[in-house]
């Protein structure tokens, strides 16, 4: 059975360049969200495996949809990589802090992003 895994990222390319990597290179299945507050909705219905989420997002922010995601007894558990272009120790302790599993910089590599991913969660 293939992982699932939610991109909540509000970039369009961004989230379909992620896509497509794990979904071609991985054999995953992905979902898709395009800001923090549909990113909740999704993954409490849809229960993933794992969330990769964007840190800059308008309205609701990764560290905000990070926090709601813990807050909520369905979702708590769920392991979430963050995403972003700013890779600065203090902000990668921040998210960590919060309750992330990982820090990932953009721009990512299509080719072994599965592979980074699956490697932090211990799918390899």
């Amino acid at each position: 059975m293939p992982h699932r895994i939610l991109i909540i990222d509000d970039e369009e390319d961004i989230r379909a360049v992620a896509s497509l990597s794990l979904e071609t290179v991985a054999g995953w299945e992905v979902a898709l969200a395009s800001s923090g507050a549909q990113g909740l909705a999704r993954a409490e219905s849809l229960q993933p495996e794992a969330i990769l989420l964007d840190v800059m997002m308008p309205g609701m922010d990764g560290p905000a949809t990070l926090r709601a995601l813990r807050g909520n007894p369905r979702t708590a558990r769920i392991p979430v990589l963050m995403l972003t272009a700013k890779v600065q120790r203090s902000e990668q302790t921040q998210m960590l802090e919060l309750g992330a599993k990982a820090v990932l910089e953009k721009p990512f590599d299509p080719l072994t992003l599965a592979a980074q991913i699956a490697d932090i969660l211990g799918w390899s």
